[in-house]
């Protein structure tokens, strides 16, 4: 391969990599909805506040998202029937956050459970911001 081939290559290689995926769709759009800017506005540390907050608002056995899905989302969690649940980090988990249905309803579940109301798009996207940092 010459050079210039090899240069067209590298090129497009890069501008591949650079495309967004399913996850960066997702944040996209709760940036839009919520009227930001971009994804870049949505915070990782708001999302960790949110994720171990006790809320209050929803059910009295499911108080805060840690009464299932742990402190450290890296761990696996556990229903409170025991079953199971994988870990809520990416680092733990990467192939979560692909699917914007299945998405949706675990936080039309989840938030209403925890929160006692629908979660807004600014908590999705600092909440999803959270769990891809770690």
């Amino acid at each position: 391969m010459n050079r210039h081939h090899l240069t067209i290559a590298l090129f497009s290689l890069v501008c591949l990599t650079a495309q967004a995926g399913p996850r960066e769709d997702l944040l996209a759009g709760y940036a839009r909805e919520a009227g930001l800017a971009g994804p870049a506005a949505f915070s990782a540390s708001r999302g960790e506040t949110l994720h171990q907050r006790q809320a209050g608002g929803g059910k009295a056995d499911t108080p805060s998202c840690t009464t299932c899905h742990q402190s450290d989302v890296r761990q696996p969690g556990r229903t409170p029937s025991g079953k199971r649940i994988e870990p809520m980090a990416l680092s733990a988990s990467p192939e979560r956050y692909t699917d914007p249905a299945k998405l949706e309803k675990w936080f039309k579940r989840n938030c209403n459970e925890v929160l006692g109301r629908a979660c807004t798009a600014q908590e999705k996207g600092d909440w999803l911001t959270y769990v891809q940092s770690r």
